[in-house]
């Protein structure tokens, strides 16, 4: 009987095709999760504005809204640098939007410094992270997404969230360092000395 040897490329395509349909599964899992109907929560822009989550929907049904945890946490930061690069295409499908804890003045300086462009409302003085469940036990904000639809009627549903995370798949930088041979940790930082060489 001849033993069929099976090569690491082989290996990997394999466990890529198991990885695809375990994805698959857990989408068709999340979507079994109840919808919940939300308040209508009042958040504060960038200039210090009133805007209610009704608001953020424009003229579309659906909301994709981060919660990030503001200017102190890196690792947010990161993720958020990559969605502005994205947000012209999540706007082309559904509203988008950030929130961060930080007060609207910090969270406005922190995006002009970082070049974001997209909209982004402070959640200070609200219960709505942690009524969305993005808050530790003592109140600390953690990161993560929410999926909102608004119904005919206005009614607002929160539809699904997942939270945030080293090596997830919101943020597609960790999946390239996966491909690079050395394998050594790494943590984001604010700001980075270049070492490509100019001629």
């Amino acid at each position: 009987m001849l033993e069929i040897i099976t090569t690491p490329e082989q290996e990997l395509y394999n466990f890529s095709e198991e990885l695809m349909k375990l994805r698959a599964k857990a989408a068709e899992i999340r979507r079994k999760i109840p919808s919940v109907e939300v308040s209508d929560y009042t958040l504060t822009g960038m200039s210090g504005e009133k805007v209610k989550l009704s608001e953020m929907f424009g003229s579309n049904s659906e909301l994709i809204l981060i919660h990030n945890m503001g200017r102190t946490c890196r690792s947010c930061t990161l993720w958020a640098d990559g969605f502005n690069g994205f947000t012209k295409h999540f706007e082309s499908r559904a509203a988008f939007v950030v929130t961060s804890p930080d007060n609207y003045e910090i969270a406005r300086k922190f995006s002009m410094e970082r070049g974001w462009t997209f909209h982004l409302y402070s959640t200070e003085g609200t219960s709505f992270k942690r009524d969305m469940g993005f808050a530790s036990i003592s109140d600390e904000p953690e990161p993560g997404v929410s999926i909102f639809k608004k119904e005919a009627d206005g009614r607002i549903i929160h539809v699904t969230k997942d939270y945030f995370g080293p090596g997830d798949d919101y943020c597609s930088i960790w999946h390239f360092f996966d491909l690079l041979p050395s394998g050594k940790e790494w943590e984001p930082q604010y700001h980075y000395i270049s070492t490509v060489h100019k001629h």
